[in-house]
C-alpha cells in the first residue's frame, strides 16, 4: 500500500472502536494484513475477538482487566501494571511498523495516553517514525491535540443521547 495515512476516531460517543473494526474488516476483505492492539483492554470480555482469532487477524491485548464479576463493576484509576501494560502495546506497534503491516489499528490509544498510561512525547515519536507504507487507526475519547495534529483524519462521535444515562449498562454484543 502506498501513502499510508493516520485515521483518528474519538469523542464521548459509542462508534469509534466499532469504527475502527469495520475499517480493519474492510481492509482484510480486500487482501489487506492487518492487525489490531488494545490498549487498556485486557481480559477476554470482548466479543469481536473470537471473530479476529477466527479470521488469523492478529490482535494483541494489552491492559489490565478492569471488568469486575458484574458489568457494573469496572475498576476507575490508574495503577502501576496498567501503565506497564501500555507501554507494552507501544513496544508491539513499534515491532508491528516494521513487519509487513498494511494497516494497524491502535484500540483506546487516546484514552490510555490522555490518563497517563502512556506519555503523549513517547507516542507521537512512534507515530512520526511509521512507514509511509502503513495506515494506523487511533481510536478512544480525549485525543491529545498532537494526535490531531499529526492525523490525516479525524472522526468525531459526538454524543447526543445515550442510553447509558437512562440506566442500561453495557451489554454482551452490543457494547463488548
Amino acid at each position: 500500500m502506498k501513502n499510508g495515512q493516520i485515521q483518528l476516531y474519538m469523542g464521548h460517543s459509542k462508534g469509534k472502536s466499532t469504527a475502527a473494526l469495520g475499517q480493519l474488516i474492510r481492509a482484510y476483505g480486500r487482501g489487506l494484513n492487518c492487525a489490531i492492539i488494545y490498549f487498556d483492554k485486557g481480559g477476554f470480555n470482548y466479543g469481536e475477538r473470537k471473530v479476529l482469532k477466527q479470521l488469523e487477524i492478529s490482535h494483541f491485548i494489552t491492559g489490565m482487566n478492569r471488568m469486575g464479576k458484574t458489568d457494573s463493576d469496572f475498576r476507575f484509576g490508574v495503577i502501576q501494571d496498567d501503565i506497564n501494560e501500555a507501554n507494552r502495546g507501544l513496544s508491539i506497534l513499534k515491532e508491528l511498523m516494521q513487519e509487513n503491516y498494511d494497516l494497524i489499528v491502535c484500540d483506546e490509544i487516546n484514552s490510555t495516553t490522555n490518563l497517563g498510561m502512556l506519555k503523549e512525547s513517547d507516542v507521537i515519536e512512534v507515530l512520526k517514525s511509521k512507514p509511509d507504507s502503513v495506515e494506523l487507526v487511533l481510536t478512544g475519547r480525549d485525543a491529545p491535540q498532537s494526535f490531531i495534529d499529526i492525523a490525516t483524519l479525524v472522526t468525531e462521535m459526538k454524543l447526543h443521547k445515550h442510553y447509558y444515562y437512562d440506566g442500561v449498562m453495557a451489554r454482551i454484543g452490543i457494547e463488548y
